[in-house]
């Protein structure tokens, strides 16, 4: 009963968490723009330097997090998180907002890093732990878009991160709430992030390739139903909310279908499922089939992803928190890869199609990868 109310904890804050932070990233360019009067180089500084500091300081948090406490760590985590989003709501100018980011990138690494390892900790007795982990993400990311959809026009961008933070502060409570005994951090015996990192480096090549091409393709549907279509902000929303219901509802029953085929089958044909829906894409003629694409996409990516932090935690032994470090790391690498890729070649003459085609290419890569790389990784070999 304990290990369930801590996996309900890890599940609640991550829903808390998520949704808010996720809401941040699609306001925030948006808000800085309008709202601060920010040019184009400085709104990419902002979102650049959370970015920077979250990926400095994750290995940092990696370290700590098999040190100490991991819920409170996680809890701390929150608390900047939360800190965060009352800069950018309270900010009278673009400077404070800057220190904001600051604290988002700091609290981002602490929170997600710390969180993941307390997951892992219990995986050998759930091991659907990180399925059931994701699908709390993707819940609380949908459930706080339609939230922040209907009442950003009431409250404005800054009442929405006004709510942000209180998000953050009751994930907080909720990571420091007692949930039965507290296992004792392991302070011996774990490999350090030299060791780990060459056992991971075929793994990391493969989350890296999945990140990237999840983070690409969605801003290059966002930019897509933006400049392409010419939608509007609930009606982009739309779109997306679909994709997000697919990463609450499917997780748990992909498991399923993992224990049944096995990892090597589950991670091959979502990589390369992922690959032909990122082509297909490309060829969609309207938003509604932008959407039964982005759909497909999402219930590949739910499949893959989990399986990806299972067997990370899994070949971590008692090095949770630096294994989750360097996951974090290797994700956000590759989403900042995606991301600023997916930009650059949207902005050529048939970049939409070229950057489509480009992520499939690279996810179809992945996809030959996986069963080299899980042989190499994990004792089984699947």
């Amino acid at each position: 009963m304990a290990g369930k109310g801590r996996a309900q904890q890890n599940e609640w804050a991550a829903a808390l968490t998520r949704g808010p932070v996720e809401v941040l990233d699609f306001f925030l360019p948006l808000w800085a723009g309008t709202a601060l009067g920010a040019s184009a180089a400085e709104v990419g500084a902002l979102t650049a330097l959370e970015t920077l500091v979250s990926f400095v300081v994750r290995p940092v948090a990696g370290a700590l997090a098999d040190r100490v406490d991991r819920g409170r760590l996680a809890a701390f985590g929150a608390v900047l998180y939360g800190l965060s989003f009352a800069g950018y709501a309270a900010t009278p100018g673009l400077g404070p907002a800057f220190a904001a980011a600051v604290l988002g990138g700091v609290g981002g690494a602490v929170f997600w890093v710390s969180l993941r390892a307390r997951v892992g900790e219990g995986l050998g007795a759930d091991k659907a732990a990180f399925s059931k982990l994701f699908a709390a993400e993707g819940g609380g990311t949908w459930v706080a878009f339609v939230a922040a959809m209907s009442l950003v026009s009431r409250i404005d961008y800054r009442g929405v991160f006004w709510l942000g933070a209180a998000a953050c502060a009751v994930a907080a409570v909720v990571m420091l709430a007692p949930a039965g005994p507290v296992p004792a951090p392991r302070k011996a015996g774990g490999q350090g992030f030299g060791q780990l990192g060459r056992r991971l480096r075929p793994m990391l090549l493969l989350v890296v390739i999945t990140a990237l091409a999840e983070a690409g393709v969605a801003l290059l549907l966002l930019l897509h139903l933006q400049r392409g279509h010419h939608l509007e902000l609930p009606q982009i929303a739309g779109v997306f909310l679909p994709g997000f219901i697919v990463y609450t509802t499917l997780p748990e029953y992909l498991h399923k279908v993992t224990g049944r085929l096995g990892r090597t089958t589950v991670l091959s044909l979502a990589m390369g499922s992922s690959a032909v829906f990122a082509a297909g894409l490309s060829f969609a003629p309207n938003p509604a089939v932008l959407t039964g694409m982005w759909v497909l996409s999402a219930a590949a990516f739910a499949a893959a992803v989990p399986v990806e932090q299972e067997i990370v935690a899994e070949a971590a032994g008692v090095s949770l928190g630096r294994a989750m470090g360097i996951y974090e790391s290797a994700t956000l690498l590759g989403a900042t890869i995606g991301t600023f890729s997916a930009g650059l070649l949207y902005n050529a003459g048939d970049g939409w199609q070229a950057a489509c085609l480009g992520a499939a290419a690279i996810l179809l890569v992945g996809a030959t990868l996986v069963r080299p790389v899980l042989r190499a990784v994990t004792p089984q070999g699947a």
